[in-house]
Formats: structure tokens, sequence, C-alpha cells
């Protein structure tokens, strides 16, 4: 959004004497506003000094623009929704300036108390009367196309988004034509129309590169067009494709940090927006970073950035309660979470599954939108921890939950492979595997779920006994996973193969499969497949009769086995190790300690 009027501006003249029909007012106006800005502000003694002005019978622009502040600083400041909605309200049917702000603070009101039904008429009904108001009719075509957009009413929203882009277009503000058709992109990107976000994002492209103005505003808008291109790249499973990409936008955010804003307003009042603020964006580039440096399976980096992003995050939430702040935590704590898995470092990710919980008890639509993502972390922690039924009834909690398709065959993947390990479940495992076939209509186009696919495949073939029919099903893993530098995927492609030549008795074979698995393993560093790599090495070198590196090998394993069983038990010990058993509603408050179901540690060793 943009900055909208100052409060107490435009008051308009009634006649001549101003000095002296108009002092007390103009007296009483500077006082709230001193009041208003005072830190902290003080709220009553500004409210005090406008409620003096309306009975004194002031000017109607007056009158309409007193009760527009008073609504706005009782919004913004009190809890007092009723008297609020009075003052904007009488607001509303009057002047231009006063109008269309009343309207869009006495909408965004009724949001808060769960009256979208009163917001959207009153908004589409200002949009209506708004055209010759650049400012204001753009604003509020992106706060009715918002409003849709929570809504989940994405195709209402796009067609707002297409309508100001027109508008801008037509007003010659070629800034926020832009800012409109990225927003309309991003929104096609979440609903998976990608043969609609192809031509818009190069149209995009051309418009951002074309656009001559402010500095600051022009590499906002590179970095809005950059992080939708990421993300594509990201959602499409192209790790190795996106580098060029996500190159230019770490580039571009280090070019923002440099330039200073200036407080140029631009001419054209359309022009008046900006997408994010210059700390939010450097977040969001972080935010990006991390997803594919997991993705790719280089996670120390992925550490090293999310703790960069959530030491920043802490200093902006200080400040600032925008709730886009505790999405970009939760993005970045599950993302963390599944690295902690991998590396072995189970506890804490338990301790951050439990702040995700706690970030999403705060705000009932961030669990909304993230209540699948966090029973799927929880099922990929029992599985780390060898709770098999609970994995099942999590992932199953998940799949009920999502409707996204990318993260529903994330989780029908890693639920076959706790039916491969339990080893009972054929049917519901055929009926699974079914349902994410790579070899035809596979569900979705992402590269790295489809090398995943594969995978599973290959290992229930190994655990049938069926060797050449999972030797078929590794290699084209290796395959994808080698086109797009999955290095996790690779590592355990190469460990099953060395394990399937190894039972063959091709010895040479297997060697050359878990050398290189090993290497890659302790590269990212990905714990169990360390382990696994160490236990092969060890079994094959002893098959070989090469006593000094059998026993280092063994050596290795004992060290792997050692670290991985404390952190178990470590786990399993603390009080949230209890939430593998909540499947239903918010997520619980608070766990006492008790002892949690007991954990075989034998499939681990």
């Amino acid at each position: 959004g943009g900055a909208g009027p100052a409060p107490g501006s435009g008051s308009g003249g009634g006649g001549g004497g101003a000095a002296g029909g108009e002092s007390w007012y103009l007296a009483l106006l500077g006082l709230a506003e001193h009041f208003r800005t005072s830190s902290p502000p003080k709220v009553r003694l500004c409210v005090h000094c406008l409620q003096a002005v309306l009975p004194r019978k002031p000017p109607a622009r007056m009158e309409a623009r007193t009760h527009l502040q008073l609504g706005s600083v009782l919004y913004h400041h009190t809890r007092n929704g009723d008297q609020a909605r009075g003052h904007l309200e009488k607001a509303i049917p009057q002047f231009e300036d006063v109008k269309f702000e009343a309207a869009s603070l006495l909408s965004e009101l009724y949001c808060q108390e769960n009256s979208v039904d009163t917001a959207k008429p009153l908004l589409r009904k200002a949009i209506q009367i708004s055209q010759q108001t650049p400012y204001w009719h753009c604003r509020l075509l992106f706060q009715l196309a918002q409003l849709h957009t929570l809504e989940k009413d994405l195709v209402s929203a796009c067609d707002l988004l297409g309508v100001g882009a027109e508008y801008a277009r037509v007003v010659g503000s070629e800034y926020t034509r832009a800012l409109f058709l990225l927003s309309k992109g991003m929104l096609l990107l979440m609903e998976r129309k990608l043969q609609e976000v192809h031509p818009l994002l190069t149209l995009c492209g051309q418009i951002v590169e074309n656009w001559q103005g402010n500095p600051i505003q022009k590499e906002s808008l590179r970095v809005f067009f950059l992080v939708l291109q990421v993300t594509h790249y990201l959602d499409a499973g192209q790790v190795k494709s996106v580098k060029p990409c996500l190159k230019q936008l770490q580039q571009c955010i280090q070019t923002i940090s440099t330039l200073h804003d200036d407080e140029i307003l631009p001419s054209n009042p359309a022009d008046l927006f900006h997408w994010l603020p210059k700390e939010h964006m450097c977040v969001l580039v972080y935010l990006v970073t991390v997803m594919h440096s997991m993705q790719a399976g280089y996670l120390e980096k992925a550490q090293k950035y999310t703790d960069k992003a959530l030491m920043q995050l802490e200093k902006l939430k200080m400040l600032d309660c925008s709730p886009i702040l505790s999405s970009f935590q939760v993005i970045l704590l599950e993302h963390i979470i599944m690295c902690r898995l991998v590396t072995g470092h189970k506890a804490t990710a338990l301790q951050e599954i439990s702040q995700v919980c706690q970030l999403c008890q705060q705000s009932p639509r961030l669990f909304s939108n993230h209540a699948a993502q966090l029973h799927t972390l929880l099922g990929l922690y029992c599985i780390s921890v060898n709770c098999m039924d609970n994995a099942e009834a999590q992932f199953t909690t998940a799949l009920r939950l999502t409707t996204h398709q990318e993260l529903w065959a994330f989780i029908v993947t890693n639920l076959a492979s706790v039916y491969i390990r339990e080893g009972n479940r054929h049917q519901e495992l055929y009926s699974l595997l079914e349902r994410i076939n790579p070899d035809h209509n596979f569900p979705v186009s992402s590269h790295c779920l489809r090398a995943a696919a594969f995978y599973i495949r290959g290992l229930f073939s190994f655990f049938q006994g069926r060797y050449n029919e999972a030797k078929r099903f590794l290699r084209e893993t290796l395959k994808m996973s080698n086109a797009e530098d999955l290095n996790r995927l690779t590592a355990c492609s190469l460990v099953l193969l060395g394990h399937i030549f190894y039972v063959l008795g091709n010895h040479r074979e297997s060697n050359n499969m878990v050398v290189p698995a090993m290497q890659l393993a302790s590269k990212i560093p990905d714990m169990s497949v360390q382990l696994w790599s160490s236990a092969l090495l060890r079994d094959l070198n002893k098959a070989c009769g090469n006593a000094m590196d059998a026993h280092e090998a063994a050596q290795m394993h004992q060290n792997f086995s050692q670290q991985l069983l404390q952190d178990h038990i470590e786990a399993c010990s603390l009080p949230e190790h209890n939430l593998i058993t909540w499947t239903d509603g918010p997520p619980p408050v608070q766990f006492q300690a008790q002892n949690g179901p007991t954990t075989s540690l034998a499939s681990l060793l």
C-alpha cells in the first residue's frame, strides 16, 4: 500500500477569516497531531482535542475530516471498534479526499470484525466513484484484491489486478502497472496456471527493464520479479536451472541496500506505492536462498542463512507487527526443521516444531495456512525416531488438510516410505504408489518430486527382492538428480544401489557406488546416509578381506550410531515429544513432561 494523505491535511478554508474563524480549529488540530505523534502516542488527549472540534459546528469539510481522523485514531490505537465505525460512517458521504480514505479504513475495520461481506460492496462502490483520483482508485483495487485473496477467491483477485494494470497504463503509471501485473503473476503461480504465468512474467520483465524512475522503486520491482521466477523454478524442483536467477536476485538486494531512500515523491500520484519495505525484501531473499539450499542439499549454507534471517526478523518484530513477518518466520522454521532431521539434530528440530506451533497459536490464519505443513513435519520427525504408527497418523492428517498438489505428492511419497518400512501394508502401499507413478500421469510438474517417486519405487522393489527392477528405478532417480544437482537423492540412490550390488555379490560395483555416496553424504551432511554407507563399507571390506578398512568403517559406524542414539534419547525425553499424538484441532498449548511412547532403537543401529 502507499502512504495516504497525512491526517490533518486538506482542511479546506471556509471563507476569508482563517485567522479568526478557524484559528480555534487549527489550534485543536495541531494539538491533536502533537499528541498523536508523541512517543508513545497520547491517544486519550488526541481524541479529546478532536472531539472538542465537533460541537462547535465547523465547516462541513472540516467536520468530515475530523470524523475521519477520529475514526482513524480510534481504529489504529484503541480497541474501540464501535466508536471508530461510527465516525468513519459519518465521513463517508463527504468530500473526495475524505470519503475514499474513510471507505478504506472502514472496510479494514469490517474485515477485522469478520464482516467481509459488508466490506466488499463498500470497496466496490468506492472503486466505482474514484476513477478521477488515481492514487485512491489504485489503492482501493489493491485492497479489494487482497480481500478476495484472503478468502481464497483467486479468480476475482486476478480480475481486479488485471483491471488495475489496465487503469495504471491509461493514467501513465508503468511502475504501478508492473506492481499490479506482478501481483497477478504471484496469484497465477499460487493457482498453478503456468500457461498464463509465462507470457505475463515476460511482459513484466520488459516493463521493469524499460522503466526509468526512482532507482529504489526500479530495483524493488526487479526483486519482486526475480522472487517470482526463483520460486517458480523451486516449485518445479529445478535446483540447478534456478542458479542464474537466484544470483541476480542476491545482487539486486545488495544494490538496494546501498541505495538511500530519497524522499522524492513521484509526480504521478498513481506511483505512490511500494511493494515491500527494504528490510522485508532482505529477509525474503534470505528465505528463498534457504529454500534453494535445502532442496539442493547444502544444509550448512541453509543453516547459515536461516540464522541471519531469523536474527533480522527478531529485530524487525520489535518495531513492526506486520503479519508477513510471522509468515516469513514460519516458512524459515519449516525449512530448517527438515534440515535438522537430515543432519541428525532431532531434539532441536522438535523444539523448532514447537516454536511453529506457538506462532500458529497467535494467528488462526497462519495456522490454517500451515496446519498441513506442521503435521507433515511431525510425520518426518516420527520417522526419524522410528514411531511409525504416529508418522502414519500425522501424514494422514496432513493429507486431509492440504489442497496443495506439490505438498500432497511430498506427503504421499513419505507415507509410502513408512508403509515400506512397516512391511505389512501392501494393499495401501500399492494404491499409494499408483497415485504417484513416475512413469505415467505423475500428478505434479516437480522434477524433484518425480525423482523421489522413482526412488521410492526402487526402495520397494529392493525390499521385495526384485533387484533388476530396483536398479532401473534407481538409475532413473540418479539421472534426474544429477541433472538438477539434487544431492540428497543422489546420495540415497547411490547407497541403495551399492546395497543391491553387495547383495548380488558384485563387490567392486558396490564399492563404486558406496564411496561417492559416503563423500556426498558427509558434504551435505546427511546423518542416516552416513550411517548406512559406513555399515555397508564395513561389510564390503570384511567380505573382501580388507581388515584395516573394515575396522575403520566399523569405527565410523560406531561413532554415527552413538551420535544418533544420544540425539534420539534426548528428543524422546523432551515434553514436546508428546506432540506426535496431536492429530486434531489447533496446536496444543503446552506439554507436561511425561514419558512419551517408547520408541524402538533397534532399526536405527
